[in-house]
């Protein structure tokens, strides 16, 4: 697989509803606060198209057809089962990993649908996001270190 670069982003999509929330744009918030990080964001839930739910239906599979990894907010299924459901099972079925982010700022538990689908679980936390999105979408392995300063007496 090939690395990550500006020239070669990331295509990725979050699950939505047609409509943005606290958890779409926080999302967001933690991938371009990252450093050397390069996506694309292959969701558009700022524009609905106007027909019915087969016409609502064919434009998440188009957006997810698009992307290498799909990513969801554990809170959203919860709030939208039925279109949450729907785009888990188009996520498995064109074959793309899935990264389930979990409950922000509660301990509610994620719905054993939502694990099941999910390849990773990753908390609120952006490089365990990042590195998830690179593991996942392009098999990269991070190797990382933080470095601790010992203050010696």
């Amino acid at each position: 697989m090939s690395s990550v670069t500006q020239k070669n982003p990331i295509r990725l999509f979050v699950c939505h509803v047609w409509q943005e929330d606290e958890d779409y744009h926080r999302i967001f918030e933690y991938l371009e606060s990252a450093s050397n990080f390069f996506y694309r964001n292959t969701s558009t839930p700022d524009k609905r198209p106007a027909g019915d739910k087969e016409v609502l239906r064919d434009d998440l599979r188009r957006q997810i057809t698009e992307a290498e990894i799909v990513l969801i907010p554990a809170a959203l299924y919860r709030k939208h089962l039925d279109w949450a459901e729907f785009q888990l099972h188009c996520a498995k079925a064109f074959d793309k990993p899935v990264v389930v982010l979990e409950p922000f700022g509660s301990h509610d538990t994620i719905a054993p649908a939502v694990l099941e689908m999910g390849d990773e679980v990753v908390p609120w936390d952006q490089r365990q996001l990042v590195d998830a999105i690179k593991r996942q979408a392009r098999h990269e392995e991070t190797t990382r270190f933080d470095m601790i300063e010992f203050k010696l007496d």
